[in-house]
């Protein structure tokens, strides 16, 4: 107890008054206006429902009939034998076969050794994109299996692409 309160009692009743003005405080906070109840198109961006879509809600509802499809010619591009230290370059090309524009987030590789490269802009339905990827073969050999992970607002919101062949180590060059 300090020396500010002449006995115990007015110390405790300080303590109560804190809290109690705590407890009243949150009370007014909590009666606020709740941001997530707002209606999305009060945004004043006209048509923002309909360019970025989200398929899965946090209510749980899903939309699988009217979202962006992403449809690659190939998922996974066999390269051919190459030597350590080749820098491997493959496209893999898409098409959104869905029905509203496809945004890409992010694309992901484990290591820095492979590095994708994506379309910033939106892909509207019917036109096609590409994924540039770039593998420097250096350290690595034998086979080698790279997956390139797509984040983009499609049902999965993920697409795993893979980048697959063989190294041979530097130690076996002839010549």
């Amino acid at each position: 107890m300090s020396t500010f309160f002449k006995n115990e009692f007015q110390y405790m009743y300080f303590k109560l008054s804190i809290l109690l003005v705590v407890v009243i405080s949150m009370a007014f906070i909590s009666c606020g206006e709740n941001e997530s109840n707002r209606d999305f198109e009060a945004i004043d961006a006209p048509n923002v429902s309909e360019l970025i879509r989200n398929p899965a809600t946090l209510r749980g509802d899903k939309d699988t009939t009217n979202i962006p499809i992403m449809t690659f010619e190939r998922e996974v591009i066999f390269f051919d034998t190459v030597y350590e230290g080749t820098i491997v370059e493959e496209i893999f090309v898409f098409t959104n076969t869905g029905q509203t524009p496809l945004w890409i987030t992010d694309a992901r590789a484990p290591c820095g050794c492979t590095v994708p490269s994506y379309p910033r802009d939106p892909v509207l339905p019917g036109e096609g994109g590409e994924i540039k990827v770039r593998f420097n073969t250096a350290d690595r050999n034998y086979l080698q299996d790279r997956p390139i992970t797509i984040f983009a607002n499609t049902y999965p919101g993920k697409t795993v692409l893979r980048l697959r062949g063989y190294v041979e180590p530097k130690d076996d060059i002839p010549g």
